[in-house]
C-alpha cells in the first residue's frame, strides 16, 4: 500500500511540517526538497505512514493546522499544502472541508 503524500511550501515550511508530523495519530516522515533563498520559499515533502484513531479527528487536526499557518500563526506562514492520496487523487488545502481531507485520509 502506498503511503499518503504531503507537500508543504513556504518560508517556514519546515517549522510548519514539523508541527504536522508531531499531531498525536499521525506517524511518516519528510524531508527539505527546495530552497530559493533570493525568493526565501522553501518546500518540504512528506509520506504519511500511519493513522491511529480516526481519520476525522486527523482530518479535523490536519484542517485546524493549515489554517493557522495560513493565516501566520506566530508570525510564521505557510503558502500552499498539497496531500496526494494513496490512489493519486490531489487536494490543494486552501479551500478543502474537512470531509474531502478525511477521504483523502480514507483512499
Amino acid at each position: 500500500m502506498a503511503d499518503i503524500q504531503i507537500s508543504v511550501e513556504g518560508q517556514d515550511a519546515v517549522a510548519a511540517t514539523e508541527e504536522l508530523f508531531a499531531i498525536s495519530g499521525l506517524s511518516g516522515n519528510w524531508e527539505t526538497v527546495g530552497d530559493d533563498e533570493k525568493e526565501g520559499i522553501l518546500a518540504t515533502v512528506g509520506a504519511i505512514v500511519a493513522i491511529a484513531g480516526g481519520t476525522l479527528a486527523i482530518a479535523e487536526q490536519i484542517r485546524k493546522w493549515y489554517q493557522e499557518y495560513k493565516q501566520g500563526k506566530s508570525g510564521k506562514k505557510i503558502e500552499k499544502v498539497l496531500i496526494v492520496g494513496r490512489r493519486g487523487r490531489r487536494l490543494l488545502l486552501e479551500n478543502a472541508t474537512i470531509d474531502q481531507i478525511k477521504q483523502i485520509l480514507d483512499e
